[in-house]
Formats: structure tokens, sequence, C-alpha cells
């Protein structure tokens, strides 16, 4: 894997001006954070050797290269999921990628479906732990080169960084969520009686993304800050018919505030 790691990122290197700092996984109807960078350059998906290509509607399918708040970023515009026929070592290969870019931290968003029934649609939430229902992307031979074989996830996100938020919105008179992510494999949506479960479980949101990418990232000991943007609400007596679509159009919605909490955060990093 490390081979086609290398052959991937020295392709990137071979484009870019900088060495990013921060690596940024935009979600669900989350790519419009690529406005505010100051962009260098945009690389398709496709164009990256051995890199997955997204088959997902609301996913630009770029990487984009450039300055945000005066630190230097790559932005993931649209990511991969297990559903969409990848395994998890490929929908997570991008994150081992930033990795040798030179990021040191990594900031990801999605769309989930809140199960806290204290929760509305359009709420921010700060993840804080998450429940993985999809095969873990470190299952097979581990590469010592790339992390441990026996990672440690005491502290999946960071504790600093959330704190920093926490500041932010309440400077802001932002509302703030903080919850634990349950990651399942989709592609349905869930029944009643699976968000019943997942409440049952711990979890206060549940996706289809995220958590691999943030296993993977910690096993190359990144730090990491991930927000959820809660888009449908999976508790009893709020339950409804709930498209993609509709999942995009409740994100767009909060996606203004999200944007500045992270440009902010980005500001306010040493």
């Amino acid at each position: 894997m490390l081979e086609r790691i290398l052959q991937s990122a020295n392709y990137i290197k071979e484009r870019i001006k900088e060495t990013p700092e921060i690596g940024i996984i935009l979600g669900t109807g989350l790519g419009g954070l690529v406005e505010k960078i100051d962009t260098e350059i945009v690389i398709p998906y496709k164009e990256i050797p051995n890199f997955p290509v997204s088959t997902v509607k609301g996913h630009g399918g770029n990487l984009i290269v450039g300055k945000l708040n005066g630190k230097q970023v790559v932005a993931m515009q649209g990511r991969f999921h297990y559903y969409e026929g990848y395994t998890a070592q490929e929908i997570t290969f991008p994150v081992r990628v930033l990795k040798y870019l030179g990021i040191k931290r990594l900031f990801v968003s999605n769309a989930s479906g809140g199960v806290n029934p204290e929760f509305e649609i359009g709420d921010i939430m700060i993840i804080t732990d998450h429940i993985n229902l999809i095969p873990n992307p470190l299952i097979g031979p581990n590469d010592d080169n790339l992390g441990p074989r026996f990672p440690d996830m005491s502290e999946p996100y960071d504790k600093k960084m959330i704190e920093i938020v926490e500041t932010i919105a309440k400077e802001q008179n932002i509302t703030i969520r903080k919850g634990v992510y349950c990651a399942v494999t989709g592609p349905t949506f869930e029944t009643p009686a699976e968000y019943r479960y997942f409440r049952i479980i711990g979890a206060d949101a549940v996706g289809m993304s995220t958590v691999p990418e943030v296993i993977v990232a910690r096993h190359m000991g990144l730090p990491v800050f991930a927000v959820s943007i809660i888009t449908d609400l999976g508790v009893p007596g709020k339950i409804v018919e709930v498209s993609h679509e509709d999942v995009m159009e409740a994100a767009k919605k909060s996606e203004g505030k999200m944007t500045m909490i992270i440009k902010e955060l980005i500001a306010r990093l040493g």
C-alpha cells in the first residue's frame, strides 16, 4: 500500500507550491467551504493515480489546494463510501495520501440523522466519540510504516480543538450540540427499529461515513476534528420519508455556520 500512497502523494506534490497544514473532508451538501479557499489548484480525483472516483450526487470529486485564513489547506470536495462498492481500505486511501502530503490535522464533516430526541434538523453536532458498524479499514496485514497494529482510540476526536470550537460557538452565539456518531454501511436510510437500536447503544446521530476515515487518521497519528449537520430525525414521532435531495437541502441551510466555525478554528490554531 505504501508504494501506491507515495505514488499518489508525489503526483500531487509536483503540482502544489506549499506543504498543506490541514486536510479537510467535506460531506454531502457541504462542499461550499471551498468557495472560501484562496484556491491555487483544483485536481480532479480521476487524475490522481490510485484514487477512487466519487459516484454520489453532491460530492464534487475534486482536491482543492490553497489558503484558508492564512493556513495552507487541502480539501476533499466529496468523499468515498463503503456503499459505493469500495473496500474500507479504498475509501480511506485518500486520508493516507493527505498524511503523506504533510498535513498535521484533519477536519471532517458530514450530514447525519439525529437520534437524540433533543436534536432538531439543522443542528450542528461536534462529534466527541463514535460507534463503528462499518468494516474496520485496518483489517488485514499491518504496515508498521503507516501505524501500529493495535492503535489506541481513547481520544479519537481531539479535545483541544473541540474546546476551541465551543469557545467560537459561544462567541458567535451559535448553538452547538455534542454527541456520539454511529457509522453504518447504507445505502438505505434507517428503519424506525434501527433508529431505536442506535439510540439504545449510545448514538446521538447516525450516518454512512466519517468513522473509517477517523480510524485511519488516528492510526497515523493525525489529530481529528469532526462535525455533523443534523439533516433528518430518527426520533419517534418525528420520522418521515427522506430522500438524498432532502439531506443535501437541509445540509446547505446550516453550511454557512459550519464554514464559519471551521474558518475560525483554522485561524486560532498555532
